[in-house]
């Protein structure tokens, strides 16, 4: 029975796709571990990985040289808890979904031999797969283009890999609004403070012919909630405003526009649902990430890019009214998203760490 060794942690943007993965392979027959650290440990309870081993690690900034040096203690820690336990676990292959919880599995593993695979769900190769990709068997991607790559890397585009939950509520085709227009806003998993301030008096001050069309369901965080609902109250606006929507995807399939920001999984799914969208990237994201992540839909005419610091109830007002009002674009728009879909990355990926399975 093959055993995969799974390195990731630190948010949800690196544990799901390490999720989708292992609910793929487990369900092929493959042993499953995890090492991750304290953080990760919070999201680690879905994933049927056992056993769930808890490492050292930290991130190493060299703006901030004292910090550096304890989190290069904690990261020697851990690669040496990684390495015992590859040992006596002997895992057939490694794979790293980035970020520094996944450093001391992935550099134990490359010490020792063992077949290393790295995830990237970014446009933009994160700091740490950087170490390990050059070494890596192989890099797989969750978008074509990949920046920040290095030279003699073996690099392949699998695709970000999908919650089923998402996977399943995928709509069969996108028709464009000749009543009720459908708005959902989203902004990560705790809401975006500036989309939930803005987009709130943007929508108030459109047109009362095109207000009067519009459902919106905002992801709103709970600090802003009183005012949104408010706000569109006032417009007569009809709204669906909460910090969080455990059945997102329903939303999602049935909407007609998306307003959020561009992480790796906001972008893939609005790409397999098909959806047009203008999106807001996190200004503060390592190596603008986000803004690569949201080309990759830009570039195909699907969605629009507004950066924080012209992300004004001004601009987003007449991006909604131009969009809006315009069925083409939102057609061709909704197709050419669909079109930069991979609902396959999971088997995708999972086939090329089969790849490395010994044979029965």
């Amino acid at each position: 029975m093959p055993r995969l060794l799974l390195a990731a942690g630190g948010t949800g943007g690196h544990m799901f796709p390490a999720q989708a993965l292992a609910e793929c392979l487990k369900a092929e027959g493959w042993e499953i571990a995890m090492l991750t650290d304290a953080r990760g440990q919070k999201h680690a309870g879905r994933i049927p990985a056992d056993p769930i081993i808890e490492v050292d690690a930290a991130s190493i900034s060299p703006r901030k040289p004292i910090q550096a040096i304890g989190g290069a203690i904690r990261l020697t820690r851990g690669v040496k808890t990684a390495k015992k336990f590859i040992r006596s676990w002997k895992p057939d292959i490694v794979v790293g979904f980035g970020g520094y919880p996944a450093f001391p599995a992935m550099r134990a593993a490359q010490s020792l031999g063992i077949p290393t695979v790295i995830h990237e769900q970014n446009a933009v190769l994160g700091r740490v797969n950087r170490v390990f990709a050059t070494k890596a068997d192989i890099v797989a991607s969750g978008f074509e283009a990949l920046s920040r790559l290095p030279s003699g890397a073996n690099h392949v585009c699998t695709g970000n890999p999908l919650r089923a939950q998402i996977i399943e509520a995928i709509p069969e085709t996108y028709k464009a609004p000749d009543g009720i227009i459908h708005i959902l806003i989203v902004g990560g998993s705790l809401g975006a403070r500036l989309i939930s301030e803005v987009v709130p008096q943007a929508i108030a001050g459109l047109p009362k012919t095109l207000r009067e069309r519009l459902h919106v369901v905002q992801q709103t965080r709970a600090e802003n909630l009183d005012i949104a609902r408010l706000t569109y109250e006032e417009a007569g606006v009809a709204h669906i405003c909460e910090p969080f929507f455990s059945d997102i995807e329903k939303h999602l399939a049935a909407t007609h526009y998306v307003i959020g920001r561009a992480g790796a999984s906001s972008v893939s799914e609005i790409a397999a649902m098909g959806k047009p969208s203008l999106l807001v990237p996190l200004a503060i994201a390592m190596d603008d990430h986000q803004t690569a992540n949201a080309l990759a839909l830009k570039s195909l005419g699907a969605a629009d890019i507004l950066p924080e610091s012209e992300f004004t109830p001004e601009r987003v007002k007449s991006s909604l009214e131009a969009r809006l009002n315009d069925s083409i674009w939102l057609e061709t728009a909704a197709n050419a998203a669909r079109s930069a879909a991979r609902t396959n990355a999971t088997t995708e990926l999972a086939k090329l760490v089969g790849s490395f399975a010994k044979p029965a």
